[in-house]
């Protein structure tokens, strides 16, 4: 297999670190339309309602419309049903939390991922892997500090939830990948969330001021934005190369949450992220290693 051109890579990095951006844009939209009443069944409805289309231009746009077919829909409802409820998870985890402190929890995912491969999947994980694993918890019970934290245990226990949740999504999808188009797995994800978050929106949508519109507007076209540039980002890096730089949303968080929100990061979280970062690079820089011993 011939190497990346390296000006693609490059290019995949800067879509993967302006997908972060937007991200954590969004989220900063989710935390000021719960502020103004927003329910966070309507931010997630609006974001998936806003993300449709452009799914549909993406794979009109690959000529891969026609790979939605699907013969697995018991597969997608159980995917639906996970990413919606780690969406919601981790849309409520914002409204509850500072921003920084709510992303360096949601950079566990990749370790609960790796641990629910090995229970449900029967992946192979070695000692590298479950040094990982213990080392991500250490930072996550530094970052959190159960029973002497200033960071709500609600709302701490909510983003665990969230990203346990999150994980489950990861397993998930990589069941359905091995006999469905990638493709087929986002669409049908993106159309399925509908239905339950439609229902919802009859009990619990609510008209609000311009205000909240605008924040509702602002989350669900940052939330689109960013659902490209992380698609094109994986075109043009290595799955590796690209995830690391989702740990630059701690960078953003923080910004946005002390320029916006007047929150300033606890010292746990300073303490508690380099570790969860780091348990999250020995998981991904041993992924890289077993592909490339494979390829060889």
């Amino acid at each position: 297999m011939a190497p990346a051109n390296p000006k693609n890579v490059t290019l995949g990095i800067a879509l993967r670190l302006g997908s972060i951006l937007a991200l954590a844009v969004m989220f900063a939209f989710v935390k000021l339309a719960a502020q103004e009443g927003v329910h966070v069944i309507e931010s997630l409805f609006w974001r998936q309602f806003a993300g449709l289309p452009v799914v549909i231009a993406w794979l009109w746009w690959m000529g891969s419309l026609q790979d939605i077919r699907t013969q697995r829909p018991g597969g997608h409802a159980l995917r639906m049903f996970l990413g919606i409820s780690g969406m919601g998870l981790n849309y409520l985890a914002m409204t509850l939390l500072p921003m920084a402190e709510a992303s360096t929890i949601g950079f566990a995912v990749p370790i609960f991922a790796t641990m629910l491969a090995a229970l449900l999947l029967g992946e192979p994980t070695g000692r590298y892997r479950w040094s990982a694993i213990l080392l991500g918890f250490a930072g996550v019970v530094l970052a959190v500090q159960p029973g002497g934290s200033t960071i709500p245990a609600t709302g701490a226990l909510i983003a665990v939830a969230g990203a346990i949740m999150t994980a489950a999504v990861t397993i998930q999808i990589r069941r359905l990948a091995l006999v469905e188009t990638t493709g087929a797995i986002v669409f049908w994800f993106s159309l399925s969330s509908l239905v339950p978050l439609g229902i919802a929106m009859l009990f619990l949508g609510s008209a609000h001021d311009n205000v909240a519109i605008f924040y509702i507007a602002g989350l669900s076209f940052a939330g689109a934005i960013a659902q490209i540039l992380l698609t094109a980002s994986l075109r043009h890096a290595p799955v590796a190369a690209a995830l690391t730089m989702d740990y630059s949303a701690l960078i953003w968080s923080a910004l946005l949450g002390f320029f916006i929100f007047g929150d300033i990061p606890g010292v746990s979280v300073f303490v508690g992220a380099p570790v969860i970062i780091a348990a999250g690079m020995i998981i991904l820089w041993r992924e890289h290693y077993l592909n490339r011993q494979a390829s060889a």
